[in-house]
């Protein structure tokens, strides 16, 4: 068998040496030190770079085709010449296209990942980044070519705070790759959001405050009788804090009515992906036994609170609908869940408490030092606010019978100046 053939490099001429068995290995005279040899499998092979008497492996073929191995030669002796000891390894993705379609496929079948978050990463992907990243290599990937294709233009088009998720996006992409030695090295390490823009990203003020809440719910209590899933999808948030996906999913089967009643949200139905719970207090109970009691009148005996017309609880699109419904535009589903934690600290509850109510996560040290749920802290918390929401309509919707001197737990009265001049206690 002939050891080494002088040839020129190109995918058509190894697929026709293939067929030579007396040919082992490939090179060619415009390279030096660069091989080729077949597997057993002459589809196959894999490419080298003999420095030396040591061979290294670049990459194997088809998946690094020549145009690719001719486009990564130059960063690969580049490298090997500052560090000697560095891989030679090239990687088999090439282009920033074939990568960001690579880590789109990847992440969606990755469970850790809610729908919601798989869906956005997508159209991130899909809209934004493979248009202008397309066709350029990894190895000409550095802070001035992103600054110029991406992160400048992109900032004159859409909020500063979804051009940096789209940042994320592209960081992730890259350290995924590196980490299973898909692409050579990774050419965003190292490189900060903060490098192409100094200017601050700001909170969204909400466009609910306190003081619009009688308004909002004497609207709830009127379409209530007209759209009763519409108005109690914006009562759960309002009353609890939650988000809508975790609200949209509920089950009948999460929710235990009585004197100690809770609301269960499985880890799989939150955002941090830990389960939570929420005490329901007879406000809440109540209106949740005059919400059941229309759908059975309507003759609905499903799992869910809020079902589809097909199968399964209603979707994010149809959610969001519904708060476009419902806010006319001037608020959102955010802005209930922001409005009901503002609630809170201007009645004078714990800001640890409010950020378990809201399901935040919290920092290592709480996470370290503090075990507990707090379940009578946090029941007492939404006893103040439910109350304080019946000042304002609230018992118009839910109906309950029982006052606050019915019920031991609902006696509440606000710090004595830690409430806003927006709040008040009922």
């Amino acid at each position: 068998m002939s050891q080494t053939l002088l040839t020129s490099f190109s995918d058509a001429e190894i697929r026709r040496q293939a067929g030579n068995s007396d040919v082992r290995d490939l090179r060619d005279a415009r390279y030096p030190g660069v091989y080729f040899r077949f597997h057993q499998n002459r589809e196959r092979g894999t490419w080298h770079l003999v420095v030396g008497k040591k061979w290294e492996k670049i990459a194997g073929f088809p998946e690094l085709p020549v145009k690719g191995l001719i486009n990564a030669l130059p960063k690969i002796r580049e490298r090997l010449a500052t560090d000697p000891k560095a891989s030679a390894a090239a990687g088999t993705l090439q282009t920033v296209g074939q990568l960001l379609e690579w880590f789109m496929v990847r992440q969606s079948t990755e469970r850790s990942l809610s729908a919601k978050r798989r869906a956005t990463n997508t159209s991130i992907i899909t809209c934004h980044l493979k248009p202008r990243l397309s066709e350029l290599l990894i190895a000409d990937v550095d802070r001035s070519t992103l600054d110029k294709l991406v992160m400048w233009p992109m900032q004159a088009e859409m909020s500063l705070s979804y051009v940096r998720l789209m940042w994320g996006v592209l960081v992730v992409a890259f350290r995924q790759a590196e980490k299973l030695r898909l692409i050579a090295q990774n050419p965003v390490a190292g490189v900060k959001f903060t490098d192409f823009t100094k200017a601050r990203i700001l909170p969204k003020p909400s466009r609910l405050r306190a003081v619009q809440l009688e308004e909002v719910l004497g609207e709830l209590a009127i379409g209530f009788d007209q759209h009763p899933q519409d108005c109690m999808l914006a009562l759960m948030m309002l009353c609890h804090g939650t988000r809508a996906g975790e609200t949209r999913q509920a089950r009948w089967s999460h929710l235990t009515l009585g004197e100690q009643g809770e609301w269960f949200i499985p880890a799989e139905n939150t955002k941090t992906r830990c389960e939570h719970r929420l005490p329901l207090t007879h406000q809440a109970c109540a209106l949740l036994e005059r919400y059941k009691a229309w759908q059975s009148s309507r003759g609905y005996k499903g799992a869910y609170m809020f079902p589809a017309r097909n199968r399964g609880p209603i979707s994010d699109s149809q959610a969001c609908a519904v708060f476009a419904r419902l806010g006319k535009g001037e608020w959102t589903s955010h802005d209930l869940r922001k409005v009901a934690r503002t609630g809170w600290t201007d009645l004078g509850v714990d800001f640890l408490i409010g950020e378990m109510l809201v399901n935040h996560t919290l920092t290592r040290n709480v996470q370290t030092y503090i075990h507990t749920s707090a379940e009578l802290l946090k029941r007492d918390a939404l006893n103040k606010w439910h109350e304080w929401l019946d000042g304002k309509g609230f018992d118009r919707i839910h109906r309950s019978t029982l006052t606050r001197n019915e019920n031991s737990q609902n006696a509440v009265e606000a710090n004595t100046g830690a409430a806003s001049s927006a709040i008040t206690n009922p």
